[in-house]
Order: C-alpha cells, then sequence, then structure tokens
C-alpha cells in the first residue's frame, strides 16, 4: 500500500512498526529499538516518500550561529561575575538571533 508522510505521521509507533516489518529495507534494520522519528525517517526513505526539509533563506546560518555561541560565552561571563543587567542583554540578543533564524526558516 503506497502511504503519504502525513499518513504515516498520523500512525502509532505499533502500527509504524507493523509497516516496517512487512519491508525487509535495509533502512529498517533495527525497526523495533527505534523511536517514531527515527522509524518516519527509514519508513520515508524505504518506500520513497519526500522527506520534509527545512532550509534558511536569506541569512548565513553558520554566522549568525557563530554569533549565538560567542553570545553564549559572554553569557556564561555574566552569570559568574553575577552581572544581571550584562546577562539581560547577551540573553536578549542570543534571543533575537535565534528568532532571525527561525523567521528566515521555509
Amino acid at each position: 500500500m503506497a502511504y503519504t508522510l502525513e499518513e504515516l505521521k498520523k500512525k502509532t509507533v505499533a502500527q509504524l512498526r507493523e509497516i516496517a516489518k512487512a519491508s525487509d529495507h535495509d533502512a529498517l534494520k533495527g525497526y523495533t529499538i527505534m523511536h517514531k522519528h527515527e522509524l518516519l525517517r527509514a519508513l520515508s526513505k524505504s518506500l520513497n516518500i519526500e522527506h520534509e526539509h527545512h532550509e534558511v533563506v536569506g541569512l548565513n546560518k553558520g554566522a549568525i550561529k557563530a554569533q549565538i555561541k560567542e553570545l553564549k560565552h559572554k553569557r556564561d561571563q555574566a552569570v559568574g561575575a553575577h552581572d544581571s543587567t550584562r546577562l539581560k542583554e547577551v540573553r536578549r540578543k542570543i534571543h533575537r538571533l535565534k528568532r532571525m533564524i527561525h523567521k528566515a526558516t521555509v
């Protein structure tokens, strides 16, 4: 039977394991111990179903992630120094950068 990704997402783990049991694709090896998100990925691969993938458009995600990493280091320093105003500033910057990535995700 042909399934869509939406149909598979609505099924329980037990139902997904029954579908995996009927197939002997290499991606489904060890299906009995897989979690739902792993089963969905493996089943979509074995049944040739296009799996959803989100991309960031219009931003340099790597550069923003590097900025976040630097800010997290500054946040840790502010926590150690008990500087609440600096901590608040850094946390807000991290939040804004994460929201920027989230909004650019398609």
